[in-house]
């Protein structure tokens, strides 16, 4: 934004108006708070100990253990630093065959099992 009004010598107004772009967007600035990184280090620690649960369930120990934090706040951390909940794992079929053999089959070719 800022590179386009110094190219073409455009106001903010009109910059904004070609990139369609809010002005209040193109002057924000984010506040960090003072405890930003300890919760960050809290919510990392805590999802590394419980593989299997999202950024709600790790809301709720969050405020458990005393955290005075909301849901948006720990998905906004949970994004920005690439957490996500594992897929499950699909069970394995049986080892056995209907003959009493357990052997597991193998593929014998590109798309077999």
């Amino acid at each position: 934004m800022i590179r386009i009004r110094e190219k073409y010598g455009l106001s903010e107004r009109h910059a904004c108006r070609i990139v369609s772009q809010p002005r209040g967007t193109q002057r924000y600035v984010p506040t960090l708070r003072a405890d930003e990184d300890a919760l960050t280090q809290a919510i990392i620690a805590l999802a590394s100990e419980y593989g299997r649960y999202g950024y709600r369930r790790i809301t709720a120990l969050l405020q458990r253990v005393g955290w005075k934090v909301g849901q948006d706040r720990v998905q906004r951390i949970w994004r920005r630093e690439g957490l996500k909940v594992p897929k499950k794992h699909k069970p394995r079929s049986r080892l056995w065959l209907n003959d009493n053999s357990c052997i597991r089959l193998r593929p014998e070719r590109a798309n077999h099992v």
